[in-house]
């Protein structure tokens, strides 16, 4: 069977690939490197509303998101230090500043991070009552003759949206390109493999395919873990989820695996209270740890997980 000219580079650049990853342009082994070595914390929104503007984040009736992100954030940094000490931290935040989403991409891509976590709080409107409580009447002429009409009176009211739990998005499938583009504006893999082909050369563009495919599936399995840890601890999780068409820009314009954690909702009463509390925060950043734990032992020993990501349009 005869290759087509294209087919023919496309399948040497693949086994090209395949073989510079076990091994160095000399033919020598590459050494082992640790699978998990630099984490980005990032601490949602951030600062005053008056430079924050639009992204200014969720409010409750008690709390605000940027500080209760911030207090998570903190504590998941002491724990990670404490549970995997030879995992550095790098945070894009320790204290309340605003930073626009472009720059909190560029400082996790300045850390070279291995993972990108970023944390938030959700909300939602609380929901409209309405009910007739009497009626007034007014009267109306319609083709010269008067006419009594009864209008209702209404009383109106709102209760806390119920809606309440913990969800993990990852960037949509809709989004590869724009994460492809990100890796390949940032060294995306070592130097030691490709570093010196062009930038429209096949066997890069199939290398930022591959990697762009890794790095899915392992922001795929820790989404799923980090659920399935939040289930245990006895929360309630709304899933693994993306958001195929609006995506969320900065988790596609990072260099590396990349999730966002929503911990709770602020609209909710017993949740904002629950996020607000020392255990609250310190709970939720102890069961991130131990699915960080889980993600890197899976990462260690090449386990893949196939977990049921559902989407939002």
């Amino acid at each position: 069977m005869k290759f087509n000219k294209i087919g023919s580079v496309i399948f040497l650049s693949f086994i090209t690939i395949l073989s510079l990853s076990f091994t160095g342009r000399n033919g020598k082994p590459l050494p082992q490197k640790q699978t998990l070595k630099r984490i980005v914390i990032d601490a949602g929104h951030g600062g005053p509303s008056y430079l924050a503007g639009k992204f200014y984040g969720a409010s409750g009736p008690h709390a605000e998101e940027k500080d209760i992100t911030l207090q998570i954030a903190l504590k998941l940094e002491k724990e990670i230090n404490l549970e995997m000490p030879d995992v550095e931290v790098v945070m894009t935040r320790t204290t309340d500043i605003f930073d626009s989403p472009i720059v909190k991409a560029n400082k996790a891509n300045a850390a070279k991070g291995d993972l990108f976590i970023s944390i938030h709080c959700n909300d939602v409107n609380r929901l409209p009552h309405k009910e007739i409580v009497g009626y007034t009447t007014k009267t109306v002429k319609r083709k010269g003759k008067k006419v009594t009409k009864k209008i209702p009176q209404y009383h109106t009211w709102t209760t806390p949206n119920p809606a309440h739990g913990t969800e993990t998005y990852l960037w949509g499938v809709g989004k590869t390109n724009e994460k492809e583009e990100a890796l390949s504006e940032n060294d995306f893999v070592d130097t030691a493999l490709i570093k010196s082909y062009e930038d429209n050369d096949p066997t890069r563009l199939i290398a930022l395919s591959l990697k762009t495919q890794q790095y899915a599936e392992r922001s795929r399995n820790l989404a799923y873990t980090v659920e399935e840890e939040f289930e245990k601890a006895g929360r309630v999780s709304r899933g693994a989820k993306q958001r195929d068409e609006k995506g969320i820009w900065v988790l596609q314009a990072v260099a590396m695996p990349a999730i966002l954690i929503e911990v709770g909702f602020l609209s909710y009463p017993d949740e904002e209270a629950y996020l607000i509390s020392e255990q609250g925060q310190q709970e939720t950043a102890e069961t991130i740890v131990k699915a960080l734990k889980r993600y890197r032992f899976s990462l260690e020993n090449k386990q893949n997980s196939n977990p049921k990501i559902s989407s939002q349009k």
